[in-house]
C-alpha cells in the first residue's frame, strides 16, 4: 500500500494509542508524511527523507500557520478520553480539530480523515460524542472530501478489564451477555491509510472476534492466571451511577464513565476485521508488567 510522491499525508495525534500505529504504518509504507505531536521527542525515530516530524499544538492555532502547505491527506486522531489540563472536550476532540480542518482548507487539501467512534449519531447526548459528532458535521459541511472512521473500541480500551482481574474479580451490569468486536490500533492504522482513497463515507470497523462481556471477563482473568470469579449487578445499579453522575459530578469525572456505562449495555456490533487477538493483547499486557 503506497501513494504517489505528489502526495503529502500529514497525522495530528502521533502520539496517541491509534495515532502511534498510523505513523509506524506510514513509515513502513514509505508515504510522504508530516507528523505534529506537542512532544516530538517522542517521534524523531521515525523521521527520514520522506517523513517530517513537526511540533505544533492543535489547542492552540497559531502554531498551525502553514502547517498543511503541500499536503494533500489530513489524518486526525486527535481527542481526549478523560478530561485534563483543563481542557475540556470541547476544546480538544471539536475545537483543536476545527483549527486543523481550517488550516487544511486555507492550504487546498483535498481529503480529510477523522477518527470517531461507532453509533456517534445515536450517543450525541454523552460528552465525549457531543464534541465528536459536533466536529464530525464541521468536516461533512467544509467542501473537502472525507472519510469518517467509526471503530468500535480500541483493545487499550479494555485495559478496565485488565485492572478488576488483577484484583481477581470482574464486575459487569446485568448478564454480561452484551456482544462487540474492539479492534487493535494496528488493524485499525490498516483502515486508516486505506480510508485514503475512499471518498464522502464513514466506515464503521471492529476486530475479527465478537465478544461477550462475560468472555472478555473470563480473558482478562486468564491472563492473570486468576480463576474465572465474575459478579454481575443489576442493571438498575448502573444507570442509577450514570443519573447521578451526571449530576453531582464534573464532565471531567463523568465523561469516560458515562461513556463506558452507556455502550456497555448493549450489543455494539461492527463489520469485523484485522487478525489481532483480545486474548493475545491481555497476555501480552501482563507479560510486560
Amino acid at each position: 500500500m503506497n501513494i504517489t510522491n505528489t502526495q503529502t499525508v500529514l497525522l495530528a495525534g502521533a502520539t496517541g494509542y491509534l495515532g502511534g500505529y498510523i505513523a509506524k504504518a506510514l513509515v513502513e509504507g514509505k508515504y510522504n508524511a508530516k507528523l505534529i505531536a506537542r512532544s516530538v521527542q517522542k517521534l524523531q525515530a521515525l523521521e527520514q527523507q520522506t517523513v517530517k516530524i513537526i511540533k505544533a499544538e492543535v489547542t492552540q492555532p497559531e502554531t498551525l500557520k502553514g502547517i498543511c502547505e503541500g499536503v494533500t491527506t489530513v489524518i486526525s486522531t486527535v481527542g481526549i478520553t478523560r478530561q485534563k489540563e483543563d481542557l475540556t472536550y470541547m476544546d480538544v476532540d471539536y475545537q483543536a480539530n476545527l483549527n486543523l480542518l481550517n488550516e487544511a482548507k486555507k492550504a487546498g487539501v483535498k481529503k480529510f480523515i477523522y477518527i470517531s467512534a461507532i453509533n456517534g449519531h445515536k450517543y450525541r447526548h454523552l460528552k465525549i460524542f457531543e464534541a465528536k459528532e459536533k466536529f464530525v458535521d464541521a468536516v461533512k459541511n467544509s467542501g473537502l472530501d472525507y472519510t469518517i472512521i467509526r471503530p468500535n473500541g480500541f483493545f487499550s480500551d479494555m485495559k478496565d478489564f485488565l485492572d478488576m482481574a488483577k484484583r481477581g474479580k470482574i464486575y459487569l451490569f446485568g448478564n454480561g451477555e452484551q456482544k462487540f468486536n474492539p479492534i487493535h490500533g494496528e488493524d485499525l492504522a490498516i483502515v486508516c491509510l486505506q480510508a485514503i482513497n475512499a471518498k464522502n463515507t464513514e466506515i464503521v470497523v471492529g476486530g475479527p472476534d465478537i465478544l461477550t462481556l462475560n468472555e472478555i471477563g473470563e480473558m482478562a482473568l486468564d491472563a492473570w492466571q486468576k480463576p474465572i470469579k465474575i459478579m454481575h449487578l443489576p442493571d438498575w445499579i448502573r444507570r442509577f451511577a450514570i443519573s447521578s453522575l451526571r449530576t453531582f459530578a464534573s464532565s471531567k469525572v463523568y465523561g469516560p464513565i458515562e461513556f463506558f456505562l452507556t455502550l456497555m449495555a448493549e450489543d455494539n456490533i461492527a463489520p469485523r476485521f484485522g487478525t489481532k487477538r483480545l486474548h493475545t493483547f491481555f497476555k501480552d499486557e501482563v507479560s510486560s508488567l
